[in-house]
């Protein structure tokens, strides 16, 4: 086996990358990367009724988008190839064979519909070709009749491991079932496979989900037959979503965006996501928790992967990816963002930067833009009473009369500049023996209807300007008298 680390990401090509492989893709890119090592990319499709055309692209673009660059693969080759399973299947066959030869294997020419084949629909095959004779076996072949290569599981005895996160573990080869390893058709079986792949390629740790423990002790029993020497296992936790109910199941559709593109389409950055699933099942050593790609391969080993499984959570993938929103270059936000603010020929275009600029540290994706700048485009019904604010000691009386002044105050303002109107409101606020913070929340009231808004009253009337900027400061006015409420009825 190679002396330098080998892991491999191994998917089907069945659609869009699911939550769960794009970690194990992760942590096997990590792991390698940690120690110098090799990350190979290859295509299991042995199950051709599941392929979905053009997701081998998913799978190349997904990769790409994340930054998990593998080091051979079928787009780029390499010493090991071919690195997609259908163009192996004559490699399968003779290995198929050679394990019959060892006896580790056997024909079976049980059919569907058979006994013997509802017996393994129902809970397993019950060996009925295990004992053929070889006369019968040649008797079957020469008659053309189809068949399977099944595994020759020992009846007795246990086989052992120790996977690098759950430890030892010990199953008894009498709860095994004879798997199928080559099907009728000559294509493999994925557990036959991977295991075939896994030797030839050289791999020398695999990582995997948890779901694939119990089948273990069965490519332990393939390697032991091969006489070839066994890999590292490293077994990840499976991946929970939290239901309506706060009660925690396996993570599915009906958890929301399960999908690496998902995530992508909503306006997730990749890094924060890839952030973030770094640490699902995973714990650094540090409290640090916002990573760059070479800060995970610095930091990443496989002692801080947990055996518990983890429980995906969007709050906290939106606070790991506003985390990287905020650190972005402004340049790179302006840009990007911009297609999401939906404001293309409008009055705030031409003030990009600027709203970007309040954008920036305030939303955890990108589609949160839309809703966020809604109010500038078109001023949303609010009730009066957000003008009253304990704080700021705002009444509905004190809110009239600051909003009226700061329309007295503004109406023969010629610079609309935010240093501007920043001395305008700051004099007014002196005149009227305020602070800025009080004068500014029921005119911050009247420009947006919220109680949060991205940047406060002075770059609210920046970006609306003079003409909306005064009308709604009016309407403002309007709203509180129509209320009947300035006199407390």
């Amino acid at each position: 086996m190679s002396e330098i680390v080998r892991t491999r990401f191994a998917p089907s090509p069945t659609g869009y990358m699911h939550i769960g492989n794009l970690r194990t893709a992760l942590f096997a890119y990590l792991f390698a990367k940690s120690q110098n090592g090799k990350f190979i990319l290859r295509i299991e499709d042995t199950d051709q009724g599941r392929y979905v055309e053009g997701s081998i692209d998913v799978i190349y673009d997904t990769l790409r988008t994340a930054g998990l660059i593998h080091d051979e693969g079928p787009d780029i080759g390499g010493d090991y190839g071919p690195y997609t399973q259908s163009e192996r299947k004559d490699i399968y066959k003779k290995y198929a064979l050679e394990l019959v030869e060892k006896g580790a294997a056997y024909y079976c020419f049980c059919q569907k519909g058979d006994k013997e084949t509802e017996s393994q629909d129902s809970g397993g095959y019950d060996r009925h070709c295990r004992n053929l004779s070889p006369e019968e076996v040649k008797a079957q072949l020469d008659a053309g009749k189809p068949y399977v290569i099944r595994q020759r599981i020992p009846l007795e005895g246990t086989t052992s491991w120790n996977d690098l996160v759950y430890g030892e573990i010990s199953v008894e080869n009498s709860t095994l079932d004879d798997q199928v390893l080559l099907k009728s058709d000559g294509m493999p079986t994925y557990n036959f496979a991977n295991v075939v792949d896994d030797h030839l390629m050289d791999i020398t740790h695999i990582i995997r989900g948890s779901e694939y423990l119990s089948s273990n002790p069965k490519y332990l029993l393939l390697y032991q037959a091969f006489g070839w020497e066994t890999p590292q296992y490293i077994h990840l936790p499976i991946i929970n979503g939290r239901n309506a109910d706060g009660s925690i199941s396996k993570l599915s559709k009906r958890h929301g965006a399960v999908s690496f593109q998902a995530l992508i389409e909503q306006g997730y950055l990749p890094q924060g996501i890839i952030n973030y699933i770094a640490l699902l099942g995973w714990s650094p050593k540090s409290e640090q928790e916002i990573f760059t790609m070479d800060e995970l391969i610095s930091q990443f080993s496989i002692e801080g992967v947990h055996k518990s499984p983890a429980v995906f959570d969007y709050q906290k993938l939106g606070w790991v990816d506003g985390q990287h929103i905020t650190a972005l270059d402004p340049a790179v936000f302006i840009h990007d963002a911009f297609p999401y603010a939906r404001i293309s020929g409008t009055f705030l275009e031409a003030k990009w930067p600027k709203l970007a600029s309040l954008l920036q540290s305030r939303i955890t994706k990108y589609s949160d833009i839309p809703e966020k700048i809604a109010f500038l485009q078109q001023m949303p019904g609010y009730d009066v009473s957000l003008y009253i604010h304990k704080k700021n000691k705002s009444t509905l009386e004190s809110s009239t009369a600051i909003l009226s002044r700061t329309i007295e105050c503004l109406t023969s303002q010629e610079d609309w500049s935010e240093e501007a109107l920043l001395a305008s409101m700051t004099a007014l606020a002196g005149d009227m023996g305020l602070k800025l913070g009080p004068l500014t929340w029921p005119v911050r009231i009247a420009l947006s209807g919220l109680m949060a808004t991205p940047g406060g009253a002075i770059d609210i009337l920046y970006l609306l300007g003079k003409e909306e900027s005064l009308r709604r400061l009016a309407d403002g006015i309007r709203l509180i008298e129509k209320e009947n409420l300035v006199d407390g009825k």
